[in-house]
């Protein structure tokens, strides 16, 4: 998957426009895969600019440990190495960082330098299980970022591997898979599951709209008279959506 884009710009714009959990709305219609259990993070994020919205792209890992001075003295090449993956890869590109020091949190390997520089490699944004500091700088920069935590400094931040499947909140994401997060957490897509999923998340909700939020913001005449037509709501909602990915 990595180093290949397969769809297209404007799919990824109009994915961009809907939130993590209406994707998610989608997405369990056309899976496969166990919609309790794969795909989304399993621990809390926490999304540090909710104000910018969801961010969508494809994964780019690296590995920190910023507690290890060593790691720069071993592999003195590495950060030049690991930015020169970045480049090579097409995006939009998120960032999953894979901190080696959790739960501990030693220092940040974001901040406002590696967020201007990784936003002109075509990144835009990250996931980390690490923190991120320069809050304001980083939205400034226009990357976003979802992280356990803030920090005060960088420690001996530096890329130790990259390239590789890595976990981030109970999550393994592998290079190149398609990501979709937002304030909610994250979604990482199968790969069969990306061209059917912005139509099959816009039809759910359209579905939701014409069934049952509808039949709950009708005004009614008694409780008895609305828990009836939520009753029969419910019944077309689930019809429309069984009618629409009977097939899937």
């Amino acid at each position: 998957m990595e180093g290949t884009q397969r769809l297209s710009h404007t799919y990824l714009l109009q994915l961009k426009r809907w939130n993590t959990p209406t994707i998610y709305n989608g997405w369990e219609q056309i899976t496969k895969h166990d919609a309790a259990a794969d795909c989304f993070n399993l621990e809390e994020t926490r999304d540090f600019m909710p104000q910018m919205g969801p961010m969508v792209g494809y994964a780019v890992t690296v590995v920190v440990e910023p507690s290890t001075k060593a790691h720069k003295i071993s592999k003195p090449t590495a950060l030049s190495d690991y930015r020169r993956y970045l480049a090579s890869v097409p995006g939009p590109k998120i960032v999953v960082v894979q901190d080696l020091d959790k739960p501990r949190v030693m220092g940040s390997y974001w901040g406002e330098v590696n967020a201007n520089i990784h936003r002109a490699l075509g990144c835009v944004g990250t996931i980390t299980d690490g923190s991120i500091r320069d809050l304001d700088e980083m939205t400034n920069a226009g990357f976003k970022a979802i992280a356990r935590r803030l920090s005060v400094g960088h420690a001996h931040t530096y890329p130790v591997e990259w390239g590789v499947e890595v976990e981030v909140f109970g999550r393994k994401v592998k290079p190149g898979q398609l990501i979709h997060a937002d304030k909610h957490g994250f979604l990482v897509i199968p790969e069969e599951d990306e061209k059917q999923l912005l139509e099959a998340s816009i039809f759910m909700d359209q579905n939701e709209c014409n069934t049952v939020i509808s039949a709950a913001r009708a005004p009614a005449s008694s409780y008895e008279e609305m828990v009836k037509r939520l009753d029969q709501a419910g019944e077309k909602f689930k019809k429309a959506a069984d009618d629409k990915f009977s097939q899937v």
